[in-house]
Order: C-alpha cells, then sequence, then structure tokens
C-alpha cells in the first residue's frame, strides 16, 4: 500500500491556509475559489486547527452568526490529527474514519508539507486494488 510521500509526489504539496483572525466569509470565499472543502489555520508555520466548510454549517449558519464578523479561530476544528509522509494510506483512512473528519494535513519535522483530502485516500486505493486485479488476471492467463 502507498506512503503519504507517494500520495503527495502525485497530487502536489500546495497547502491552502488561513490566519485565525481573519473573518469566516474569508475563509469560505477562498474554499470556493480553490474548489476545496478546507483550509488549514495558520499562524505563520504554525498549523492551529482547521477550518471546513462542515466547521461553516454547524457553528455559523445554524447558529445565526455572522459570516463576515465571526473570526475563524471561533469555529475551527483543533487540535488537528495529521500523519508524516512515512505513514501509509490505511493508517490515514482509519484516522479519518474514527476521527469522522476528511482532510488530514501532512506535518514532516514539525512543518507542514501537504494535506490529503478523503477523495485522495479513495482513489489511492482504487488505483492500487486495479494493479492487483491486472496481476491476478496476468497470473491467471499465464
Amino acid at each position: 500500500m502507498a506512503k503519504v510521500a507517494e500520495l503527495l509526489a502525485d497530487k502536489g504539496r500546495e497547502v491552502f491556509a488561513i490566519g485565525p483572525d481573519e473573518p469566516v466569509l474569508e475563509a469560505i470565499e477562498r474554499m470556493a475559489d480553490k474548489g476545496i472543502g478546507a483550509l488549514l489555520v495558520m499562524r505563520g508555520e504554525t498549523l492551529l486547527g482547521i477550518v471546513s466548510e462542515r466547521d461553516y454549517a454547524r457553528k455559523v449558519i445554524l447558529r445565526g452568526r455572522s459570516s463576515a464578523e465571526t473570526p475563524v479561530w471561533q469555529i475551527m476544528s483543533a487540535p488537528v490529527t495529521t500523519v508524516s509522509p512515512r505513514d501509509g494510506v490505511q493508517t490515514c483512512m482509519m484516522l479519518m474514519t474514527e476521527g469522522k473528519f476528511r482532510h488530514l494535513p501532512v506535518v514532516d519535522e514539525g512543518r507542514v508539507v501537504g494535506v490529503l483530502s478523503i477523495g485522495d485516500l479513495v482513489k489511492a486505493v482504487i488505483e492500487e486494488q486495479q494493479r492487483e486485479i491486472t496481476e491476478l488476471q496476468r497470473y491467471i492467463a499465464s
């Protein structure tokens, strides 16, 4: 099974983040512009939390708060579960399933080096299964 480092090599290591004092409206606009479902909340190089569309729906919309006036730190999820580039896909899927979240920051030596989504992991599992099926078909045919 693939390692996180391999997934990041294919996907890229671009990280989208927002500061904790920025308004939630800015976070939602940034997610929409980038076509993503979550942003890391960072102060400089320090990972403080993560804010997702789910956080917005549950902690702003359902509570009648103002997106323009509520700072990100008030709705972010923290502390954040992270993985290292050496972890495997299975570990990531287990953490996401148990924690019921869809985005997983990758941290190497205290520095954020990427983010994986549940979609990235599902894609990796499907590709691995397809490789195994192909190998089994070749074995059976020979």
